[in-house]
């Protein structure tokens, strides 16, 4: 237990609740205003939802056709401004989007990938083209038929490491994060709240003077222990993904149009996958126990299928997983037609000042926790003081913004016994912090125990230390994606070290 649990008499200036990608963001910022943040994560960073993402920095292609011109325009404008703060850990994707007859006409895709092009002050991604796909690569493996296509930019992102770094940047600059801790009850006083958090058996209070709720598919159960009667309410919308061995040989992602009129992206995937998804489901269980349906496998398996020469079956799926989104109930029909806008609610009635937290998507993160910040403005003197988040790299991105490579190369001199791939992977994961993790190391064997897949001791030592890791899975699914690699025999090896 941290010394901010050991009294209730210490006093935060803010508790935010819920440790995925919002909530962590939300006390990046704060933090670095000046605040004193607490942020308390009932599991781990990016447990739920913001770890089973399509992983794409984007401004939402789809978006414009429910006429979401505002959030398409935040999240283009975000896309370079993220890249540039996270280079390490985001970098540009192109995506090729084949023209099908039956479906969208030739013009509306122009239309909307001129506005995509123009909306968001693009200046470093390259701009849409049109394909002939009878000669370009990007038509090798395709079904007869698609002659004519799109390529237009977004961007990708390792989700769950997004997460970690934020978190990791606020606890650098002073915040407290609290992992795998409950927040079991709250008292809402006139000027403070006092919150009974739970960690390894033990219940302690603390003090906040503002409540944030970014417990995301959670949100209507921290409310419900606030006593807190939102007029707003949570949808349950699930997306699932599946994994499959690689499919295409270039490094470009597709998005394919489905005749349901929804879209499914193939996109390259840790080296020697692709990543196809994903799905709209509402979704009415715990939200704790989400994983792909056979019935959502079997629906991505026909959407790839229909444009590939070579379908894709259940079989061949590696790995799939799933996670709730949970949106504004705004009272559409479909699942795929809610808005992935993010509202806030600000519940003022009966004391101490609290923030909600409805929707978002990972793109808009850092815009969103500007919002929550100006919120709190009449309340914390700290949260009245300049935005910043936007100059300032996260943990491992002080590098240029298009200097990955020259990055890699200087971690394989200053460490020449490296693989190249071990390199390239690390710096992938940890950008400058790479040095840290490795340290004085000659050889790999000063690295210690080798799990397999270029994991080491000295890793996962590093993850448990620095970065909240405290399972084989925290590792190998979000600290990482290893586990596509690990035997279950070295995933075991794995839990035994974490555990000893």
């Amino acid at each position: 237990m941290t010394e901010a649990m050991t009294g209730e008499h210490e006093i935060f200036d803010v508790a935010v609740i819920g440790g995925g990608v919002n909530g962590c963001g939300v006390a990046r910022d704060l933090q670095g205003r000046g605040a004193r943040v607490v942020l308390i994560e009932a599991a781990d960073l990016a447990g739920g939802t913001s770890s089973a993402s399509t992983k794409l920095i984007h401004g939402g292609l789809r978006y414009l056709e429910y006429y979401e011109f505002r959030l398409v325009r935040e999240a283009l404008m975000e896309r370079e401004q993220l890249w540039a703060m996270a280079p390490h850990i985001i970098w540009p994707l192109r995506f090729v989007l084949p023209h099908h007859k039956g479906l969208r006409p030739a013009w509306m895709l122009r239309l909307g990938l001129f506005l995509y092009d123009h909306l968001g002050g693009r200046k470093l991604l390259p701009p849409t083209r049109t394909l002939d796909l009878t000669k370009d690569s990007a038509g090798a493996g395709l079904a007869p038929g698609f002659r004519r296509g799109f390529e237009y930019s977004d961007a990708w992102v390792e989700d769950a490491r997004l997460v970690a770094l934020n978190a990791l940047d606020a606890a650098e600059r002073g915040a407290t994060i609290l992992t795998r801790t409950r927040a079991v009850q709250f008292e809402r006083h006139a000027d403070h709240w006092r919150i009974e958090v739970e960690a390894e058996g033990q219940r302690r209070w603390l003090k906040a003077r503002a409540l944030v709720n970014t417990a995301g598919p959670w949100a209507g159960e921290v409310l419900a222990k606030t006593g807190v009667n939102s007029p707003s309410k949570v949808r349950l919308v699930k997306g699932s993904h599946i994994v499959v061995r690689r499919l295409f040989q270039h490094d470009r992602a597709y998005i394919f149009q489905n005749g349901d009129g929804r879209v499914c992206f193939a996109i390259p995937y840790e080296q020697d996958f692709t990543l196809i998804g994903t799905t709209d489901v509402d979704y009415h269980d715990d939200p704790r126990g989400v994983s792909a349906s056979a019935d959502e496998i079997a629906y991505l398996c026909e959407a790839v299928s229909a444009y590939l020469a070579k379908p894709v079956t259940p079989a061949d799926v590696v790995w799939s997983y799933a996670g709730v989104r949970p949106l504004l109930d705004d009272g559409s029909g479909k699942p795929e037609s809610a808005t992935r806008d993010y509202v806030l609610e600000r519940h003022d009635s009966g004391g101490a000042a609290l923030v909600s937290v409805f929707g978002g998507k990972i793109t808009t993160y850092r815009r969103l926790a500007e919002a929550v910040v100006a919120e709190l403005k009449d309340v914390l003197p700290a949260a009245a003081r300049p935005s910043w988040t936007a100059s300032q790299p996260l943990p491992g991105g002080e590098f240029p913004v298009q200097g990955f490579a020259a990055l890699v190369e200087e971690l394989r001199g200053a460490y020449p016994w490296l693989a190249p791939e071990l390199a390239r992977r690390l710096a992938r994961a940890y950008g400058r912090r790479a040095w840290r993790l490795l340290g004085e190391a000659k050889s790999m064997a000063d690295l210690g125990q080798a799990f397999g897949a270029g994991l080491t001791a000295r890793e996962v030592d590093y993850l448990r230390e620095v970065e909240w890791a405290r399972t084989a899975e925290d590792v190998l699914w979000r600290r990482s994606k290893l586990g596509l690699r690990l035997t279950a025999d070295q995933a075991s090896a794995l839990s035994n070290y974490m555990a000893g």
